[in-house]
């Protein structure tokens, strides 16, 4: 096999697009949207400092409870979630919510289905 040779030149700029759609927890009033929005301002690393998006990376609300997050550099998916859990985490709703994916750079934060199980041992 004949050796790579490096490609000189800049890469073309990949534009993602990413959104968090937590519209059922903040119509319920559990999930504040601009605390979020915030986070991801503050949180998000680029080239390895926090507080350094400047232009490569846009964070605005899309409408009732969804933020979309433009990236002009490598920006992966699992980041977002694992930033989105750890913002759970820090407001204590992790217990009752889960970041799903429901299709390519689209994240949903969906209520855990909880059984009430008290209900099950009255009827015996």
């Amino acid at each position: 096999m004949a050796p790579q040779t490096k490609k000189s030149g800049k890469q073309a700029k990949t534009t993602k697009k990413f959104v968090i759609n937590a519209q059922q927890p903040a119509s319920d009033k559990i999930f504040d949207t601009n605390a979020f929005e915030k986070f991801l301002q503050d949180k998000i690393k680029v080239d390895g400092r926090t507080g350094n998006l400047g232009e490569t990376i846009v964070i605005q609300q899309a409408g009732e409870g969804k933020i979309e997050i433009i990236a002009h550099n490598e920006l992966s998916g699992r980041y977002l979630k694992y930033l989105t859990k750890k913002f759970l985490k820090k407001m204590q709703l992790r217990d009752w919510l889960r970041v799903v994916s429901t299709s390519k750079g689209v994240y949903e934060l969906k209520f855990f289905n909880v059984v009430n199980e008290d209900a099950d041992e009255d009827e015996d």
